[in-house]
């Protein structure tokens, strides 16, 4: 019965493929970013966009470009029938030089692809096009860089709820620079929740603690959450609490609230809790 079944998906697999062949136009729904064109002679055959999310290209940089999270748009192109074909090297140049021409700078460029920045209007993007099948097909790749926008964030009545259940809570919407303990100005609504809280209930004491994930040195990440944890601490004394009723903490990796073999689970890691005193 499973082989039956296998005959049948890689019937429909084929059949897919012979109606897209023969198409041999734009994906539905999809369209070329207005940053940059495709090449002449494709059709976009694959289209996918991300609001935020963080786009991986430590194999090819390292350093402060090699962080680019933002919105990521994803293009796939395919060669049309009949079209001239081109090599791989002849896609990756054309994209080099056509960033080139709109002010923008080659990161790393290769034999098949070419990652760079480009400044324009006022917004950071980055930029990789990468090719394939000698020449048939290539992608694209654009994260425009910008402030994650803020949909989840501590608020006062859940944080005074999870210290009355759990003596505990998650502070969400803190943020730092990777591996810096300086509080980034995304994190001010979360921050003066935390405050309310502490406004609200005058006896209240707590323990702010500091948390990262498994990447790194153990005492590097020792002394990272603990930073945190202070920045904090001092964040919130110079919006007018007692620092006598905060103290700071940093466990590192000790107490993870979900596995560190993927993004999510280390971003869930990467925390600043609340847990009262008495």
């Amino acid at each position: 019965m499973r082989r039956i079944l296998f005959g049948v998906m890689t019937l429909c697999f084929a059949c897919l493929s012979t109606a897209q062949a023969q198409e041999q136009k734009d994906i539905q729904g999809g369209q070329d970013h207005p940053l940059l064109t495709r090449m002449p002679g494709y059709y976009l055959s694959a289209f996918d966009v991300k609001d935020y999310d963080k786009y991986d290209v430590s194999a090819y940089l390292t350093g402060p470009d090699a962080n680019w999270e933002g919105r990521i748009t994803t293009l796939g192109y395919t060669r049309l029938n009949g079209a001239k074909p081109v090599s791989m090297v002849q896609i990756s140049k054309n994209y080099e030089n056509a960033i080139k021409a709109i002010g923008g700078k080659t990161l790393a460029s290769g034999a098949r692809s070419v990652l760079a920045k480009v400044q324009k209007n006022g917004g950071l993007s980055y930029v990789q096009a990468e090719a394939f099948n000698d020449g048939a097909d290539y992608t694209l790749v654009i994260v425009e860089t910008k402030a994650m926008e803020q949909e989840v964030k501590a608020d006062a009545a859940a944080l005074r709820a999870s210290l009355a259940t759990t003596g505990r809570a998650i502070v969400d919407g803190i943020y730092f620079d990777t591996a810096k303990a300086v509080l980034k100005p995304e994190s001010e609504p979360s921050l003066a929740q935390v405050k309310q809280l502490l406004e609200a209930n005058p006896a209240m004491a707590l323990f702010v603690v500091g948390h990262t994930d498994t990447v790194g040195q153990l005492e590097a990440n020792l002394k990272l959450s603990a930073d945190r944890a202070d920045a904090v601490v001092k964040a919130l004394v110079g919006r007018g609490i007692s620092a006598s009723r905060l103290k700071s903490a940093g466990v590192g990796p000790y107490a993870p609230v979900a596995p560190n073999t993927n993004d999510d689970g280390r971003a869930k890691n990467r925390r600043v809790e609340l847990v009262a005193q008495k």
